[in-house]
C-alpha cells in the first residue's frame, strides 16, 4: 500500500508540474475520438498527460504482478 501511495504522489506532482509548465503554450490542438473530439488543448498537455497516465498504469500493473509471485 505503501508504494502505491507514493507512486501516487510522484504521479500527481508530475501532473501539477506539468500544469505550471504549459501556461505559456500556444500551440492548440483537438483530440479526436470515437464518439466526438475535445475542445482545443495545448499539445505539451496532450502528451504529458499521456505520458502521466502510462506511467502510472504501468507502475501500478508493475506492483500487481509482482505481488502475484
Amino acid at each position: 500500500m505503501r508504494k502505491v501511495v507514493h507512486i501516487i504522489i510522484f504521479n500527481l506532482s508530475m501532473f501539477i508540474l506539468l500544469m505550471i509548465g504549459i501556461q505559456n503554450s500556444s500551440d492548440r490542438r483537438k483530440v479526436n475520438f470515437i464518439i466526438g473530439e475535445t475542445v482545443n488543448l495545448p499539445v505539451s498537455f496532450i502528451i504529458g498527460t499521456f505520458f502521466i497516465s502510462g506511467s502510472l498504469s504501468a507502475s501500478l500493473l508493475k506492483i500487481d504482478l509482482d505481488t502475484k509471485n
